[in-house]
């Protein structure tokens, strides 16, 4: 019975498109490979990089819709968000509309918490989670240079990432140590495969 009930419920799941959830600790350089990998798939319509809506002001680390979090919270009551979360003390939001892209087979790639990944499983299809990491003393470093308070201490952040490989379930892992150029090749190729 319980098998049936698995079955019934992976009918429903939105598809036939993919997910691509990137995940990592601050400073691992996920928005810089994400970046990158939207400039190589820009000939590719089917691969959608959604922008996130985040109650903080965009930076030169992170490009996003600002809003503030009266204007988050009502939009996410209306249902507008196909995931959200809280991370050091800010909300963040993905739009409702990548739903039609993976129905309609198109590829999305999404910068998320690894809190959602579950969710996002049990919600879409085809889901791939794709960690992005690096050495702790390298998180720090670059965690250092955004100098952005609001988001609490490095020291703290960092330290939470020691587990992280252990905590979200990844089906790649990118080590994000050397040239960019590197690691954004390695994020292409997970979202151009089958």
């Amino acid at each position: 019975m319980e098998a049936l009930a698995q079955s019934e419920a992976a009918a429903y799941r939105i598809g036939p498109g993919r997910l691509v959830l990137v995940v990592g600790p601050s400073g691992a350089g996920k928005d810089t490979l994400i970046s990158g990998a939207r400039l190589e798939c820009a000939d590719a319509p089917a691969v959608i990089f959604p922008r996130r809506v985040v109650t903080r002001p965009s930076s030169a680390y992170e490009d996003h819709d600002a809003v503030d979090l009266e204007t988050f919270n009502r939009v996410a009551a209306e249902g507008s968000f196909a995931l959200w979360w809280e991370a050091h003390s800010h909300r963040y939001g993905v739009p409702i509309s990548i739903d039609d892209d993976i129905r309609l087979g198109r590829t999305v790639v999404c910068n998320v918490s690894r809190t959602v990944t579950d969710h996002a499983k049990r919600r879409y299809a085809a889901v791939s989670v794709v960690l992005i990491t690096a050495p702790q003393r390298i998180l720090a470093a670059r965690l250092a240079t955004r100098d952005r308070g609001s988001d609490g201490d490095v020291a703290t952040r960092v330290a939470r990432s020691a587990n992280l490989k252990d905590t979200c379930q990844a089906d790649h892992v990118i080590h994000n140590v050397g040239p960019p150029t590197i690691g954004i090749r390695r994020l292409v190729d997970v979202i151009r495969s089958p």
